[in-house]
């Protein structure tokens, strides 16, 4: 199968999850086999999601973070909200 052109991309759109549930019904009818569940991420308890939150902070605080979760290997967010939770208990 030949890839997509531009033109052709353009055009495409999402399949509504309606669409997908039709095809996935259709495709274990025509095969006889069921399809394995989408596996992801499970869902979050309600006492471990976070709050969206927007802060202004110091440029030298981001820089810190920023310098600490490259050092770590994690995300700056993450630095900035262990900090802040070592500090509030």
């Amino acid at each position: 199968m030949p890839p997509l052109t531009d033109e052709q991309l353009k055009s495409a759109r999402h399949a509504a999850p309606e669409e997908t549930e039709k095809y996935r019904h259709a495709i274990e009818n025509t095969l006889g086999v069921p399809r394995p569940p989408r596996m992801g991420r499970p869902p979050k308890q309600p006492h471990e999601k976070y709050l969206p939150v927007y802060m202004k902070l110091h440029p030298r605080i981001v820089a810190w973070a920023r310098l600490e979760a490259k050092r770590r290997g994690v995300g700056y967010q993450t630095v900035i909200n262990e900090t802040l939770l070592n500090h509030a208990a």
